[in-house]
């Protein structure tokens, strides 16, 4: 894994394939702000430590991200001649690397499947890189589309207001960053933001590792929209006083009963926005939908390093530093994601359209058609 500071051809994409050379090109997102550095991705060693130390996030991009990794685990057959169980084994190890976005299993799935229809080496190349390809360029569509159907909602919602400033409140990081192009939570205030429509985003910090003021706020002032960073804590003060019109998350796996696995403090969003009549939206593509997973309590919920939480990032005089900001001898932990139940969500926006829970299925009939028949 080797550093770059040239910047990507184009910007508005976190990953992409450098053919030339046979790597794949990643954003280095546990830097951003401060600093812009592209890594080099060559083997599955440097994917799966991607993922795990959360050089990438966000459930899309980590799909994305697993895809090539199968890419480079078939590269890796022109050096050890090894054979199907040794991809097998590759795509077992990528899979494991975090448990709880489902994107990343069903991405190397995906690809894998492609690549043991071929019994040359050549061709298995060539099926692992087209495949994770129209992965990524289909769950740009996706986001697209999202935007396209979230943005009706806030045009609702400002024509309501008489075109006065529709407020939306997003939690951790769910833009183009966590999503390869216009993001999930993000897209449809993107769409809003390029019609014309007058939007401020709400953006909570999201601790511990603050990828809602580190990463969506720098987004959003990259792209010119109007934005403020909160506190976590202080989502349910300005919804009770009528400071948010909406609010829209991502999802890092959702069931098809409706129920949300995100970033953690997604739930107590959930609750204030229910609590004062708030309408709460997830924003996710059918990729990060779990057609099989039926209980709340069966959700995977991943426990990172605690030292997440004892330790604080930030820029002093122009190196980033890490801040112990705890006793040091108190213990933590590190919940990386809540499950907030269907009840509370007001609906999904999909790149099908809009639904509620009950609704799932019925736009995504040929899902419930295969779960029927598994």
């Amino acid at each position: 894994m080797t550093n770059s500071q040239s910047l990507q051809k184009n910007p508005l994409r976190p990953i992409w394939l450098d053919d030339s050379q046979d790597t794949v090109k990643i954003i280095d997102q546990r830097l951003l702000p401060h600093k812009f550095v592209v890594i080099d991705l060559k083997t599955v060693d440097d994917v799966i430590t991607a993922i795990k130390d959360m050089y990438v996030r966000g459930a899309p991009l980590i799909g994305v991200t697993a895809a090539y990794g199968i890419y480079l685990s078939v590269l890796g057959l022109l050096k050890s001649q090894a054979g199907n169980d040794f991809i097998i084994e590759e795509c077992s190890r990528i899979k494991a690397a975090r448990p709880t976005a489902i994107n990343l299993a069903w991405a190397a799935d995906r690809v894998l499947k492609r690549v043991l229809l071929f019994a040359d080496i050549q061709s298995k190349i060539i099926a692992a890189r087209d495949e994770a390809s129209i992965i990524a360029e289909e769950e740009v569509k996706n986001c697209k589309d999202i935007g396209l159907h979230g943005l009706e909602i806030i045009e609702s919602i400002s024509r309501n207001k008489n075109n006065a400033t529709v407020n939306i409140l997003t939690h951790c990081n769910a833009g183009w960053l966590a999503c390869i192009e216009y993001g999930t939570a993000t897209a449809p205030v993107y769409a809003a933001h390029e019609k014309g429509i007058d939007i401020h985003v709400w953006v909570d910090e999201t601790r511990p590792l603050n990828q809602g003021a580190r990463l969506t706020a720098w987004e959003l002032g990259k792209s010119g929209v109007k934005h403020t960073i909160i506190t976590d804590n202080a989502g349910g003060h300005i919804m009770q006083n009528g400071m948010v019109d909406m609010v829209i998350v991502g999802s890092d796996r959702t069931t098809y009963k409706g129920d949300v696995a995100n970033k953690i403090g997604t739930y107590l969003k959930a609750l204030a926005a229910k609590d004062n009549g708030i309408p709460f939206y997830v924003a996710l593509p059918s990729s990060t939908i779990d057609w099989e997973t039926d209980s709340i309590k069966d959700m995977p919920i991943e426990l990172r390093d605690p030292d997440e939480v004892r330790y604080v990032q930030g820029l002093d005089n122009d190196v980033i530093k890490s801040v112990l900001i705890t006793p040091e001898d108190s213990p933590a932990a590190n919940f990386a994601f809540d499950v907030t139940p269907s009840r509370l969500v007001t609906g999904f926006i999909t790149e099908r359209g809009i639904c509620n829970a009950a609704n799932i299925n019925k736009l995504f009939p040929e899902k419930m058609k295969m779960k029927r028949f598994s």
